[in-house]
């Protein structure tokens, strides 16, 4: 009776271990919260909002378009944005009356507010890079004020607001 009794305590025990090294390697190599500063992406993410992000999507693929990246800014690496991605290597990106096309056919935007004025490019994204803006266009310091973002500094793809709790929701 005894012997299965510390079987069993000891399965438990290995379990136990098991889910938490995982949830463990998870939080530390796989997610991570981070903070919103500014106003270039309102109204999906505003200042003091936190997002929980993940670099396990692009341990896959690299970043598709619509994606909300975390990355560390070309000009000061230790600072940390959150833009859209809205070209991929080899689009050609453009915005004209505010209209954002991306290799000559108009983006549908559902997340933008406003459009942006005036114009931009065309500009043809290199490989290994990416063209990212803000959703608030008109005060984002984005790809058309310092260039296309290198896809090596892109830490994580956003895929959560949980803070505040009043507007928790899955990110897209």
């Amino acid at each position: 009776m005894h012997t299965r009794i510390r079987r069993r305590c000891a399965a438990f025990a290995r379990i136990t271990s098991l889910v938490v090294i995982l949830s463990s390697s998870l939080l530390v190599f796989g997610t991570r919260g981070f903070s919103v500063y500014g106003s270039c992406m309102e109204p999906n993410l505003k200042t003091g909002e936190r997002v929980l992000a993940s670099r396990i999507p692009y341990m896959f693929s690299g970043p598709g378009r619509g994606d909300v990246v975390i990355f560390k800014y070309p000009n000061d690496v230790r600072k940390n944005y959150v833009k859209r991605v809205v070209g991929l290597p080899g689009d050609t990106v453009q915005i004209e009356d505010g209209v954002l096309y991306v290799n000559q056919i108009a983006l549908d935007e559902p997340y933008k507010l406003l459009a942006a004025h005036g114009d931009y490019g065309p500009v043809k994204v290199r490989d290994g890079f990416l063209f990212v803006l803000g959703d608030n266009r008109d005060h984002s310091n984005d790809s058309r004020y310092w260039g296309e973002l290198p896809l090596s500094n892109v830490e994580a793809k956003a895929l959560v607001r949980y803070w505040p709790p009043k507007r928790w929701n899955v990110l897209n």
